[in-house]
């Protein structure tokens, strides 16, 4: 399923990531009683009744600020507001309605999206009162929460999934394959998709950076169509001076959770980088289908070796997308960049397939019998029979005696194995460890 984006905005110090925190159930944002703390906004997945969603958490908004850093701030909100499927419009309820609250409505009112009015603070009794003055904002019911307390959070949620149900989609719905193709900056993203079709549809430019937001870009290719997402670079924090540039990187992990395949481009010329690591972390933790990129291979100086050693690096270096296809190509001049398709094709099916029952458990008898379970304390893990339970990426259960006598060794060597039996090349796969009763 496709996550929709939830967007919390409002001025600042209404208590904006005290909800996101509470909502997440992790404390990912810094709280603290200071207007502005939060410049930078942070995503991260929240699930209320089986249903999960992106929740992003923004800086306050001061709409006519003229500080710098203020000004950033109303910008990178501006743009999460772009992006988000839902705003959360956070006031305080203690301090009531302020001029402020009303520019911020007004911003928000010109995006055309559904709001809802979170009045935050408000964990006596007299909520009715306190919340009157903000229907002046026009914007609807108000909800009363206290995100400190978690009160009345049920609620706001369920109004939540009420508004976002129609952007809940069925990837299997659409017959396109979705290939988000994402990189650091100036890896040649733009210049790969130019190619690919066949047109300038994309600005390219030697300046990192240059493309700010996703782009979707259809292709029909030998009567298949695919839809490339080319998402902004992304960049190391230290180098990052506009907080819009920024948003690209929450862009960029929406784009690789919805889409089926994942492009990993690695600038040829400059080597892996520390950045290159960070975004296959986000293909990894998302269990992406992923093929890795190496463009610029035209600019590079190569001796008989030369691939052999980028690849071993690649290896050794993304250890964990061990996984993913290697090709090398060059965007620029088109060399190697027809035989993507190929591969997105390949890696596609490979996340769908489907393993039979019998065959599955056939190679579960077979592991055990080459190594044996680990055991403790004289007690050994027994597997009894396993299934495939769904696809995208292949996921498995296996049914055991005590799952706690499972080594993440030996988790380890079932995956490899599975791999290696059934050819699941180019896809991650999941296997999940539940009890059973003998």
């Amino acid at each position: 399923m496709s996550k929709p984006n939830v967007a919390i905005v409002g001025r600042p110090n209404v208590g904006k990531s005290t909800l996101f925190n509470k909502l997440i159930g992790e404390r990912i944002a810094i709280v603290e009683d200071t207007p502005g703390v939060t410049r930078d906004r942070i995503i991260a997945e929240a699930e209320w009744l089986n249903h999960k969603f992106n929740l992003i958490d923004t800086g306050g908004i001061e709409p006519a600020a003229k500080d710098s850093i203020l000004e950033q701030m109303r910008l990178q909100a501006e743009v999460a507001l772009d992006t988000s499927d839902l705003i959360l419009l956070m006031v305080d309820g203690i301090e009531g309605l302020t001029a402020t609250d009303h520019e911020v409505a007004d911003m928000i009112r010109k995006k055309n999206k559904p709001v809802l009015l979170v009045v935050n603070k408000l964990d006596h009794h007299n909520k009715e009162d306190a919340i009157y003055e903000f229907y002046n904002l026009g914007l609807g019911d108000p909800l009363a929460i206290s995100a400190e307390q978690q009160l009345g959070l049920g609620d706001l949620l369920d109004k939540v999934l009420e508004e976002i149900e129609p952007f809940f989609t069925d990837e299997e719905e659409n017959e396109d394959i979705k290939v988000a193709v994402v990189g650091k900056p100036n890896a040649g993203k733009s210049t790969l998709i130019n190619y690919l079709v066949g047109e300038n549809r994309l600005i390219v430019s030697d300046i990192p950076g240059t493309t700010r937001d996703a782009v979707d870009t259809s292709i029909i290719h030998d009567g298949k169509e695919y839809t490339f997402i080319d998402t902004a670079g992304i960049r190391r924090k230290k180098k990052i001076y506009e907080n819009v540039e920024k948003y690209s990187i929450i862009r960029a992990v929406t784009a690789v959770e919805n889409s089926d395949v994942v492009l990993l481009l690695i600038d040829g010329e400059a080597g892996i980088s520390e950045q290159d690591k960070k975004i296959a972390s986000i293909i990894q933790n998302r269990y992406k289908p992923c093929i890795i990129v190496v463009n610029k291979w035209d600019a590079v100086k190569k001796d008989t070796m030369t691939m052999k050693r980028m690849q071993d690096e690649l290896r050794n270096q993304l250890a964990f997308l061990d996984y993913a296809p290697i090709m090398f190509i060059s965007a620029k001049t088109g060399r190697r960049v027809d035989d993507l398709y190929k591969e997105i094709n390949f890696v596609y099916d490979q996340a769908r397939k489907r393993i039979n029952t019998g065959k599955l458990n056939q190679a579960i008898l077979d592991l055990v019998s080459l190594k044996q379970p680990p055991s403790k304390s004289g007690r050994r893990l027994k597997i009894y029979y396993g299934s495939q339970v769904s696809i995208d990426p292949p996921t498995f259960v296996l049914f055991v005696n005590e799952p706690d006598l499972m080594h993440f060794s030996y988790l380890r060597y079932i995956e490899n194995y599975f791999r290696q039996t059934f050819d699941f090349s180019g896809t991650p796969i999941r296997i999940f460890v539940r009890a059973r009763k003998e």
